[in-house]
């Protein structure tokens, strides 16, 4: 049994997710040949910092993002931070040769993914990167469908990732909402998962035009360390700015031809948490939904007419990964599975010394699909996607 160290930054909801997911992965993987030790984690909210080491089972806690990069028995640093310190965490865990897991979106802006992902190349280091999406059951199914050739010729692809999170006009001026400590809003944190599962999908895109918008343009001023992006303050708080974006959609040329959409919001009305995609072949079809994450709707006719619709197929441990979870059909897995299942193939690629995918490379190609679309949106033209990387 491999023992790594793991080493997290920042405390919230996500670095919580982090941590249960990297304590779980030997007892879903018993097999796998791979552990993690949580040695030690960070925030700059002590009590959060302390409230994690007590609950989560760290070694040992602190305020300083660079103790965590600086302990001995740290193997890998997993980042669940505000997205204005990526870069700079990056950098310095690269400088200590330590392998990194960085939460999407990687930079706040395109070019700065480009320069995180530069970093970690040129150190000759291992990364992950927080598409935890992919990892369904289900979608993987649907990869090796497509892999094998039962949809034939891709033709259409329809992505959308609609959340409620942001709906409210009294949801609280999280970091999210700030241009300058998150970048951009629904580009990074929701459109990115959209991006990422349709060159998973459905390849590389070629060109595209897009269009954004923000809605509600204030909201209520948070208390630091209290709360998350789903807390809501009241009429007479102190409001302030919204500075990045609500909306984003997207008509695409992938450069096998298909054509399709991409789509995400974190102010619509209606879809709570709705990261869904449609892919049509010339021999089939497929849809999903993470609100129904263990189905998949499945379309491939027979030759002699014989059945022709749609199917429903329900998770179950005939499926990748399934099994590890739970036994037979129709019971169902969650969010923090597919974290799990995310954490122990960032294990997996350590221990093997090998990079797996999605890792900053794949963040690159999706922040060259979101510079395409932000200049689509400045320009009102089609944009070519171009090539970002930094050698």
């Amino acid at each position: 049994m491999t023992e790594l160290g793991i080493g997290l930054i920042g405390m919230g909801w996500m670095g919580q997710v982090h941590a249960r997911a990297y304590s779980l992965a030997r007892q879903r993987f018993p097999n796998g040949g791979v552990s993690a030790r949580l040695v030690i984690c960070s925030d700059s909210v002590s009590e959060r910092a302390e409230s994690a080491r007590e609950s989560l089972g760290f070694e040992t806690a602190t305020t300083r993002w660079q103790d965590v990069i600086e302990h001995p028995a740290v193997h890998a640093v997993s980042i669940a931070t505000p997205n204005n310190l990526h870069l700079e965490i990056v950098a310095a865990a690269a400088e200590a040769g330590k392998h990194i897991f960085c939460e999407k979106p990687v930079g706040r802006a395109p070019m700065e993914t480009a320069q995180i992902e530069s970093i970690a190349r040129s150190a000759g280091l291992l990364s992950f990167v927080g598409f935890n999406y992919r990892w369904a059951p289900l979608v993987v199914q649907a990869k090796q469908l497509i892999q094998a050739g039962a949809l034939g010729e891709l033709t259409q692809y329809r992505g959308r990732f609609f959340s409620m999170y942001g709906s409210d006009p009294m949801g609280l001026l999280s970091w999210r909402f700030d241009r300058e400590i998150a970048g951009y809003g629904a580009l990074g944190d929701i459109m990115a998962h959209a991006t990422d599962m349709a060159l998973f999908l459905g390849g590389s895109v070629r060109r595209l035009v897009s269009n954004a918008h923000t809605f509600i343009k204030q909201r209520p001023l948070p208390i630091p360390g209290k709360g998350t992006h789903y807390s809501r303050g009241v009429p007479d708080d102190p409001k302030g700015a919204v500075t990045n974006e609500d909306y984003v959609g997207a008509l695409i040329e992938f450069e096998n031809g298909a054509r399709g959409s991409l789509e995400a919001s974190r102010s619509i009305f209606g879809p709570k948490n709705q990261m869904a995609f449609e892919l049509n072949g010339t021999k089939g079809a497929f849809n999903w939904d993470f609100e129904r994450m263990n189905e998949l709707q499945l379309y491939l006719p027979d030759a002699d007419g014989g059945h022709d619709g749609y199917m429903r197929l329900v998770g179950g441990d005939q499926y990748p990964y399934h099994g590890n979870f739970n036994p037979g059909e129709g019971s169902g897995l969650g969010y923090e599975d597919m974290k799990v299942i995310e954490a122990y193939n960032f294990l997996q690629s350590i221990a093997e010394g090998m990079q797996r995918a999605p890792g900053l490379a794949e963040a690159l190609a999706v922040a060259e699909v979101h510079a395409a679309m932000i200049r689509s949106w400045e320009s009102g033209a089609w944009e070519a996607v171009q090539c970002l990387r930094i050698d």
